[in-house]
């Protein structure tokens, strides 16, 4: 490529915090639930970059016709591809992208099309470098350029800004079917590529209560590795939504005792690990059926299509609490409507 910066270009990165910073010199972003993506247009080039330096152009041919269909011939822009199903972003439909044939990526790209959101440019539309320049003048240059070159109702979307912290605060409290968070970066630092100098991530914590329907041993390991959480849906069906592997090193041999006294199948009676999926491997497999006697709270950020998305914390047991008490119901209730939405 002929452009001042090619990939892979470590993206900016972001450090999680547990509260908005606030100030004069910050400004706030939604974090949108999608994939981080470096966009490189070159002429007739144009490269997609995943966070870890991977290209992700073969995935998402919608967006690499989106991009190459714009005037300019020449630019760098960070954002995020997001996939709108309803009134939610699937993440699930993201990761079906990835490894399948290109006729079915083809297919999904028809079916479920994914969109680009921006939120930084990095190079300008006649190839000059801004990566040395303020936050703050870099907004000004992707404004005008999303104002000049997007067109209305398309599938690319300037991320919304603002420097107020009551709206960023109240975007926090709106996370669920849309935004992962919120995002607050340096207005007066420059691009800081592969660092987290400047960036700050902020995520709603919640809490739920969990069966442990399975363990995992660790890697290599006879002592137990992670537990596996589960809640009932509404038939009774016990799925598992999730795992916790923040265990203390010196209560693993003694939990991995009480835990093996318990090992009976099924374990979880809907949506087991390892499973039928892309992402199964032989480690997936490797579980252990617990009876359903016990209860822990476990703290989470995110919750979507019927599991949470991260690993959670093990904040304490719960033997006050029946499993047949941990149910989808809370969870699912929490998720609501996000005040910002990508039309």
């Amino acid at each position: 490529m002929s452009l001042p910066i090619a990939p892979p270009y470590p993206p900016m990165e972001a450090l999680l915090v547990e509260k908005v910073p606030e100030g004069a010199d910050w400004q706030y972003e939604p974090k949108w639930d999608g994939f981080r993506c470096l966009v490189f247009r070159d002429g007739e080039k144009v490269e997609l970059q995943s966070k870890s330096g991977q290209p992700l152009a073969r995935y998402f041919p919608e967006v690499v016709e989106n991009v190459r269909a714009l005037k300019p011939s020449s630019f760098v822009l960070d954002g995020e591809i997001v996939i709108p199903v309803g009134k939610e972003l699937s993440f699930d439909d993201l990761l079906q992208r990835i490894h399948p044939a290109e006729s079915r990526v083809r297919k999904l790209a028809q079916e479920f099309p994914a969109m680009l959101v921006v939120f930084d440019i990095l190079v300008d539309e006649k190839g000059n470098p801004l990566i040395g320049e303020t936050l703050a003048a870099r907004r000004k240059k992707l404004e005008a350029f999303a104002g000049r070159y997007f067109p209305s109702g398309s599938a690319l979307v300037l991320s919304p800004a603002t420097t107020n912290a009551a709206d960023a605060k109240m975007w926090l409290a709106g996370v669920g079917l849309t935004l992962d968070g919120v995002v607050a970066k340096r207005l007066d630092l420059s691009y800081q590529s592969g660092n987290r100098t400047g960036m700050q991530k902020i995520k709603l914590m919640r809490t739920a209560d969990c069966v442990v329907g399975g363990f995992r041993y660790g890697t290599g390991s006879k002592v137990v590795g992670s537990l596996l959480l589960g809640l009932y849906d509404k038939e009774g069906l016990l799925h598992h939504v999730g795992f916790c592997s923040t265990i203390k090193a010196g209560e693993r041999p003694e939990l991995t005792r009480r835990l093996k006294a318990l090992i009976a199948p099924p374990g979880f009676t809907g949506r087991a690990p390892g499973g039928p999926s892309r992402w199964s491997t032989e480690r997936t497999g490797e579980w252990e059926p617990l009876k359903t006697s016990l209860v822990v709270e476990a703290r989470y950020d995110h919750f979507s299509q019927g599991r949470f998305r991260h690993g959670t914390k093990l904040l304490r047991w719960r033997p006050d609490k029946l499993p047949r008490q941990c149910t989808m119901d809370p969870v699912e209730k929490r998720k609501k409507p996000s005040p910002l939405s990508l039309k």
